[in-house]
């Protein structure tokens, strides 16, 4: 059975930092895609930041492009993104994404593995 586990949200000041990690069990990350998503309220689901090792593809969304950072520890078996510069706007749910199947990266639905989420509040 294939879990996600995402940590490291929290309330954050504009212009600060985070780090979340996404820590996988029964599922090895790898060089496979793996993708995180965001979900404000009121809001769709959106791609923020996708990372695709194997072929050496990203997507980073406008809205936090210069501003992110993937990193990958095979060990842990366990994928981060630093969000610096953090904006009021970035305040959602964080979802880290894997078991790709295909299609377009930035398309929720082409994703199997879903964790339960981090939440980034940002006050200005």
């Amino acid at each position: 059975q294939v879990q996600l586990a995402e940590s490291g949200g929290g309330s954050v000041q504009a212009g600060g930092s985070l780090r979340l990690s996404c820590t996988a069990s029964g599922y090895y990350f790898g060089d496979k895609p793996m993708g995180w998503f965001r979900q404000a309220p009121g809001e769709k689901r959106e791609a923020v930041a996708l990372n695709y090792v194997g072929v050496s593809r990203t997507y980073v969304a406008e809205s936090v492009k210069g501003r992110v950072t993937f990193s990958q520890d095979n060990a842990k078996n366990t994928v981060s993104l630093q969000i610096n510069t953090l904006k009021p706007e970035d305040t959602a749910m964080y979802y880290c994404a894997a078991g790709f199947g295909g299609g377009q990266l930035w398309d929720e639905n082409n994703w199997a593995y879903w964790g339960q989420g981090t939440h980034v509040r940002i006050s200005s």
